[in-house]
């Protein structure tokens, strides 16, 4: 990997000049300084290798900057960077076949430095069982992360096993893993020092038994808690009530009444700061629980039908610092403009609001605009009352606002003219599923206001019929859906370029495939309403 002599000799070749008489002696000159210091005592000119002479550590930081198929490429140039590699490695993902137990001792004798480690199974393979597990522990002791997934065929045994081995652990996640209870109190009560905890479809043999989880010596020290896809998720109702610096709760899809535990932590002392709830079992009274959260700042309520305007007000009349709020109503009409009014009149730091599936009107609209002034982010989905005048109203209150998506409502170019002068801080807006728009709009957008991002989908030609409600299931349309034509306007660019709506992602299919109200279908709308819109991270910014 070193300078080879057909670089030196492209070196000497550019110091070459072919000019005047001058430059020619003044690069000949240099020239031959150049080649003098390359000679040896004997006259002969080396070949120099400088990446050879680069310290371990310098090649390590360099190592760190490429991708896991680059670093693996580079690892085969010579003994020596296989070994560095190695070494530098700390983020490590295995195919976790039964296979992979002899395998062991040669992987983490090379990757002995990993603190993250990823093992995943196919559902169709027989994994790794506890006594891989356990030869991985003793050889990674300084392990902080893992992630399990699909791995059948671990016991308690082998969870205890790894987690007395592995006590720094920070942060554990696990999917369709059959430990069980026991194997998660395992953990919960020899990972001191667990922060963040994941569990998604989680299987044992003694499910039918309520066993409760935690809260274990993990108590103390963990801050986040996701459970998904639990049927027996009333199980850990000690480890979230006992876990006293909890920031962020995650509970989706999980069986059970979830009002009870929600009313323990509000009975305490408690830091929590983002809560999510999708599809649970949850009341007025939940939420009504969730007024004694004082640092809630962000709160995602997604299709709990049970929810009303009720707790939505309850929640905005105590909670001040909440600034990020999604709710999904599911179009059940039971959160509305009483909740959103309440919303506006008391949450004065409110930045980011995606509404979906709930009928608001111009008046409850008008109290967020005048009260919100820090909404940065308005989104507004399959509502079936926002018009015109809506539209016109938010363009015309909305001070600080800068992105907007409007999907799905009866709006027309009428209502979105506003916006021609309006939101003087808007640099970008989606309008998805809005029959009444036309490519006006991108074309009035770009002529006004130059600098505006239009992310416009044309939908003139659609099957009839729309289905009206916003939850999963099969096609319904009778007719099919031709591929909308979107108009994306870039101030930079000053053009519009028009492509077809063909949705990105490894389940991506073309949009003449997709059944019902597009976006409603499977999973969070805004989720997928925001995706081009989000860095990331867990304060999920658009």
């Amino acid at each position: 990997m070193g300078q080879s002599s057909s670089t030196i000799q492209g070196l000497t070749h550019r110091l070459t000049p072919t000019n005047s008489t001058h430059h020619h002696h003044n690069h000949h000159h240099h020239r031959s300084e150049i080649l003098s210091l390359m000679e040896n005592e004997e006259g002969i000119i080396e070949d120099l290798d400088y990446i050879s002479e680069l310290p371990d550590e310098c090649l390590s930081s360099i190592f760190h900057f490429l991708s896991s198929g680059d670093r693996n490429n580079a690892s085969l140039v010579s003994k020596r960077w296989l070994r560095i590699e190695g070494q530098s490695r700390h983020r490590l993902t295995l195919d976790a076949k039964s296979e992979l137990l002899s395998h062991i001792p040669s992987l983490f004798t090379r990757f002995d430095a990993v603190t993250k480690l990823a093992l995943r199974c196919d559902r169709r393979s027989v994994s790794l069982d506890d006594d891989a597990l356990t030869h991985i522990s003793q050889r990674c002791r300084n392990l902080t992360r893992l992630k399990l997934r699909a791995c059948r065929e671990l016991t308690p045994v082998g969870m205890t096993a790894f987690a007395k081995n592995c006590k720094g652990l920070k942060k554990f996640s696990c999917g369709s893993c059959a430990f069980g209870v026991k194997g998660m109190n395992a953990v919960l009560n020899h990972c001191s020092s667990l922060e963040e905890l994941s569990v998604k479809r989680l299987r044992g043999e003694n499910d039918g038994v309520e066993t409760p989880v935690g809260p274990g010596l993990a108590a103390a020290s963990l801050k986040t808690i996701c459970l998904k896809d639990l049927y027996n998720g009333q199980c850990f109702g000690p480890l979230i009530v006992g876990a006293k610096n909890l920031k962020t709760l995650k509970l989706l899809r999980c069986m059970g009444d979830w009002d009870k535990v929600l009313q323990m932590i509000g009975g305490r002392k408690n830091c929590l700061a983002e809560v999510h709830l999708e599809r649970l079992q949850v009341t007025d009274g939940g939420l009504m629980a969730m007024k004694d959260f004082p640092d809630l700042e962000i709160l995602h309520l997604v299709k709990t039908p049970e929810c009303t305007n009720l707790g939505i007000v309850c929640i905005a009349e105590h909670c001040k610092l909440l600034r990020k709020l999604h709710i999904d109503g599911w179009r059940t009409n039971r959160i509305g403009n009483e909740g959103l009014i309440a919303i506006g009149k008391h949450c004065g730091n409110l930045q980011e609001l995606v509404l979906i599936g709930v009928n608001l009107s111009s008046v409850s609209l008008e109290s967020v605009a005048m009260n919100c002034k820090k909404l940065e982010r308005l989104a507004l989905c399959g509502s079936e009352t926002i018009g015109d005048a809506e539209i016109s109203c938010i363009a015309t209150k909305c001070v600080a606002l800068k992105k907007l998506c409007i999907k799905g409502c009866a709006v027309s170019d009428q209502g979105f003219d506003a916006f021609a002068w309006g939101c003087p801080n808007l640099v970008k807006i989606k309008v998805k599923k809005c029959r009444g728009v036309t490519s006006y709009l991108a074309d009035l957008l770009k002529m006004k206001r130059g600098s505006l991002m239009v992310n416009l989908d044309v939908c003139e030609i659609e099957a009839d019929g729309l289905d009206a409600s916003a939850s999963d299931g099969g096609a319904q349309e009778d007719g099919v859906e031709f591929p909308p034509m979107v108009i994306q306007v870039s101030g930079a660019i000053g053009a519009a370029a028009a492509v077809a709506d063909v949705p990105s992602g490894s389940n991506a299919r073309p949009s003449i495939f997709r059944s019902r109200f597009g976006l409603f279908g499977g999973r969070s709308l805004a989720a997928c309403t925001f995706r081009r819109w989000t860095n990331g991270g867990s304060s999920a910014s658009f």
